[in-house]
């Protein structure tokens, strides 16, 4: 176990951690074996979600292929919102409903996961939309039963959300992302075909890839699962845990991977090896907090991405504002690693070690500094935004940014320190800009 003492028993504390994950199937090629993978799970009549973009791109028609050939049943929506809403979220949900599907296959980002999930939840289980939204910004009711089988077919190197039972969205009348949170969102399947990255540009493989970088990182210094109190019944014991031994495994690894190979997968479209080895750490990645949790730099992203004024980032669609997931989280990850970093330094000097750090000779009072400095510098060359002042905000915003983040209490409460409004507001300030 790495850094055993990190998890010593407490009085009050739990003594068991859960693993759950998604079936898998990794490796070039395997976008064509999806037919197989449908009837294998019994599906006769598939729902298929991307984004417009990739519509036009041959990875959609490798999967109505292969589903052809495999003799399944299909029909293809393509509208789905990059970065979204609950709006989307309903509309996907009425396809589901009116397509009387037997399963479901998401092809592209985060997005396309993510919405595909809520339509599988509210298809299967209808009910208000605020019904599942996390607390306290929906009812945070459980999902009540099983969802037909999702298979996950991921084209970029980001959100894990293949391996995850979390969908993010914007909470528009709210101006916040917020998601919904349950094991029984996590996709039946993951089939992660890295040559789907080969195409995407510089900017969309910098931004998903830091949400790796930050996945692993938070998930590896989250509170630890023996200090959350234990659960009435195993029943109860929640999907965001806390950091725990298994998570560790796969952070460790996805920060090593990231820290060699993000720079390069950005800088390269034809370094297949980086591009390839990017998009294995996120699945790790996405493994590791699926079964941990992330914290203070997704709970300050939520409103980051969600007060956006008009910020468009090169590489995404450019018809309306858009702040990335990405890109909302790794604003904010240097000044909240500098503050989590006194509750566990040593795991901050090795998250600061496997991302390629030459200042590790330091006391335990710097081990944040040391950090941050190194993730600036990645940010930096792969052209990422100055900070938060980066993406179109100044220190007249902070009280606005605050509220939006704190009320994310299902991340901050991860936190390895405790969290107040005060120094989420003190986050944000040392977010603004870093160079």
């Amino acid at each position: 176990m790495s850094c055993c003492h990190y998890y010593e028993f407490t009085e009050q504390g739990d003594r068991v951690f859960s693993v759950d994950i998604a079936a898998i199937k990794f490796g070039p090629g395997s976008l064509q074996e999806v037919g197989s993978d449908a009837v294998e799970l019994g599906l006769k009549r598939v729902g298929i979600f991307t984004d417009p973009v990739l519509a036009d791109f041959p990875y959609l028609d490798t999967v109505q292929t292969a589903l052809r050939q495999a003799n399944v049943d299909f029909e293809t929506y393509t509208e789905v919102h990059i970065e979204p809403t609950d709006q989307s979220f309903q509309h996907a949900s009425q396809f589901a409903t009116e397509g009387k599907f037997d399963g479901f296959i998401s092809l592209g980002g985060g997005s396309v996961i993510d919405t595909c999930k809520a339509a599988n939840l509210y298809s299967t289980h209808p009910a208000e939309f605020e019904t599942y939204v996390n607390a306290p910004l929906g009812d945070g009711k459980p999902v009540p039963g099983r969802l037909k089988p999702h298979i996950a077919c991921p084209t970029t190197s980001g959100t894990g959300s293949e391996c995850t039972g979390i969908a993010v969205f914007d909470y528009l009348k709210l101006k916040v992302k917020t998601g919904i949170a349950s094991r029984a969102l996590r996709p039946t399947k993951a089939v992660i075909d890295p040559t789907s990255t080969y195409t995407l540009p510089a900017n969309v493989v910098a931004a998903s890839g830091f949400d790796v970088l930050s996945h692993a990182l938070e998930s590896y210094t989250a509170i630890p699962y023996t200090q959350r109190s234990k659960p009435a019944s195993p029943a109860l014991r929640p999907m965001s845990q806390g950091a725990n031994p298994y998570s560790d495994v796969g952070c460790e690894k996805a920060l090593d991977l990231t820290g060699r190979y993000l720079v390069r997968a950005t800088q390269n479209s034809d370094d297949h090896e980086a591009r390839d080895n990017m998009m294995f750490a996120a699945t790790l990645a996405g493994i590791a907090f699926g079964n941990s949790g992330v914290h203070i730099p997704h709970g300050m992203a939520y409103s980051v991405a969600g007060l956006v004024k008009d910020y468009q980032p090169q590489g995404y669609p450019d018809d309306e504002p858009i702040c990335p997931h990405g890109i909302s989280v790794i604003v904010n990850a240097p000044s909240a690693f500098r503050f989590t970093a006194e509750a566990c330094p040593d795991r901050h000097r090795r998250g600061a070690e496997l991302l390629g750090s030459d200042h590790l000779d330091v006391p335990d009072s710097d081990t944040g500094e040391v950090l941050a400095q190194r993730l600036i510098e990645m940010m930096h060359t792969t052209a990422m935004p100055n900070g938060v002042g980066g993406v179109g905000y100044d220190n007249t915003d902070i009280s606005d940014l605050v509220e939006g983040a704190y009320a994310q209490q299902r991340l901050l409460q991860q936190s390895p320190r405790e969290v107040s409004k005060e120094s989420l507001a003190h986050m944000y300030s040392g977010a603004m800009n870093y160079w």
